[in-house]
């Protein structure tokens, strides 16, 4: 898939989709038309049927995401206007991962800092290598951290830990990721890649439908209940029971084979 900018690269590998932070000279800091890209690749794999589980990494050894390009900001975060057409690209671009139809993971090595954990944090599970950092500098910068970032990180480390990442801004270890539960699995680095490939080919062997009626079930549990959309829940999981996929699953359980799900 060719995007906009070279700093992206989007290739797919049988079922998984590959998004790839592609400026290693700055630790993969994002700049404007990377979260373009970002969103763009986002976007097209959702539409493509046969890419079922979606995976960013960063580019080289050092860093997954080291944070938004700081170098633009004096030009594109300067003003109450500029910051406003910046925040809508940037966070277009983590909404759409955070909400796109398929599974996501982020292989995190390295740094991922600031805008780094955004983007981990908008994917459903982060499996890091040991000896990658995790940091969100905004009290280092004085910068305003909005709602909707502060809300994603308390959904998954709980209140005390989000306070505790922000207030002090200080970097942590991969072992304190795991402890507070950013990281789902940590992994020695010479054999993450291989790992995230396996365990996204686990998920891609799956049936999406019953794969994607998750997703949208753990969105709507954390949501208030007043919020909930419970035809939608009832409605993804009856789309399971009446899918091809789902005698497809029975009939392969009783001729004990590996079923071939098509996602219908």
């Amino acid at each position: 898939m060719k995007l906009q900018t070279d700093r992206m690269i989007a290739q797919k590998d049988g079922g998984i989709g590959w998004i790839t932070f592609n400026n290693p000279a700055r630790h993969n800091a994002v700049s404007l038309p990377m979260w373009q890209g970002l969103f763009d690749a986002v976007s097209a794999f959702a539409e493509d049927p046969e890419v079922r589980v979606i995976v960013l990494k960063g580019a080289g050894e050092k860093a997954f995401v080291s944070g938004a390009d700081i170098s633009e900001f004096e030009e594109k975060r300067s003003s109450q206007q500029t910051i406003e057409a910046y925040n809508a690209v940037s966070h277009r671009a983590t909404a759409t991962l955070h909400n796109v139809n398929k599974p996501t993971i982020a292989m995190i090595r390295g740094y991922c800092v600031g805008g780094g954990v955004s983007v981990a944090l908008s994917c459903d599970m982060r499996i890091a290598a040991e000896g990658s950092t995790f940091a969100v500098p905004a009290a280092k910068l004085g910068l305003g951290y909005e709602f909707d970032g502060v809300r994603k990180l308390v959904d998954v480390v709980g209140p005390s830990f989000a306070r505790e990442i922000f207030y002090t801004a200080r970097q942590f270890s991969a072992q304190e990721a795991v402890t507070m539960g950013l990281v789902n699995r940590l992994v020695p680095v010479d054999g993450l890649e291989s790992y995230v490939r396996d365990y996204a080919g686990t998920i891609a062997a799956n049936a999406p439908l019953t794969v994607g009626s998750i997703k949208t079930l753990v969105a709507q549990a954390l949501k208030d209940e007043s919020q909930r959309d419970d035809a939608l829940c009832e409605a993804v999981v009856r789309r399971c029971f009446e899918s091809a996929d789902y005698v497809e699953g029975r009939t392969a359980f009783m001729e004990k084979r590996k079923p071939k799900f098509t996602g219908r």
